[in-house]
C-alpha cells in the first residue's frame, strides 16, 4: 500500500516522534539517522532533506518533546480553580511519579546538552519556561492571600531542582526511592514553599 503523502509540517512532526521515540530507546549518542529512517520505512534522505544532520534533528527533536510538555503544564496551570490546587497538580503531573514527559529522554538529553551547544539551548530555554510558569502561579497565590512565599522564582527554581533530582534517582537508579516516598517529598516540598502545612496543602488542593 503506497504512504499517505504528508506536509511537509507533518513529515517533519512524523520524523521528531519517531526521534524522540529512538533516543528514548538507543541514547542521544547511539542513534543514528538510519535508526529514525527504518523506524518510519523511508529513506536517510528524506531524514536528512528535512534536517540535514543528526544533530540538528536532536536539537529539534527534544525541542519538539519540549513545546508538547510546556503546552500541557500551561494548561494545568491555567485552570479556573486556586492556585494551591493548579500548582499540586501541575507539581505532581511533572514529578517522576506522575505521567509527564519519559524522563529517560530528557535525563539523555541533559547528559548529551554538556557537548551539544544547540541541545543545551533548548534545555535552558526549557527549564526558563518552566521556572518562569510556576513562579508566576506561585505569585498569583500570593496575591491572593492563599499562602505565602517571599521568592516565588527561588520557590519555582528550588521545586524543580527537587523534582529533577528525583527523575534521575528513579529513572537511573530503579527501586532506590519508591513511588509513594517521592510523592511525600514532593507534597512536603511544596507546602514548605508555599508556608503551609502538608495537611493543609492536601486539603487545599482537594
Amino acid at each position: 500500500m503506497a504512504r499517505v503523502r504528508l506536509s511537509v509540517a507533518e513529515r517533519r512532526a512524523e520524523l521528531l516522534r519517531a526521534a524522540i521515540g529512538q533516543i528514548e530507546v538507543r541514547g542521544v549518542a547511539a542513534v543514528r539517522i538510519a535508526d529514525v529512517a527504518s523506524a518510519l520505512g523511508v529513506s536517510n534522505a528524506l531524514v536528512l532533506y528535512h534536517f540535514s544532520t543528526k544533530e540538528k534533528l536532536v536539537a529539534a527533536a527534544f525541542a519538539h518533546a519540549a513545546e508538547g510538555d510546556l503546552a500541557h503544564l500551561r494548561k494545568l496551570l491555567a485552570r479556573r480553580t486556586t492556585a494551591v490546587r493548579r500548582l499540586r497538580t501541575a507539581v505532581r503531573w511533572y514529578a517522576p511519579t506522575g505521567s509527564a514527559k519519559g524522563w529517560r529522554l530528557w535525563i539523555e538529553g541533559w547528559a548529551a546538552a554538556l557537548r551539544e551547544p544547540a541541545l543545551r539551548e533548548v534545555a535552558q530555554d526549557l527549564d526558563r519556561q518552566w521556572k518562569a510558569a510556576i513562579a508566576e502561579v506561585v505569585a498569583e497565590g500570593v496575591a491572593a492571600g492563599e499562602f505565602r512565599c517571599p521568592d516565588p522564582g527561588a520557590a519555582a527554581l528550588r521545586l524543580t531542582a527537587l523534582l529533577d533530582g528525583l527523575a534521575v534517582q528513579m529513572t537511573a537508579y530503579g527501586g532506590g526511592v519508591s513511588r509513594a516516598r517521592a510523592q511525600q517529598w514532593v507534597d512536603e516540598s511544596l507546602a514548605r514553599e508555599l508556608g503551609l502545612e502538608r495537611e493543609a496543602l492536601t486539603a487545599a488542593a482537594r
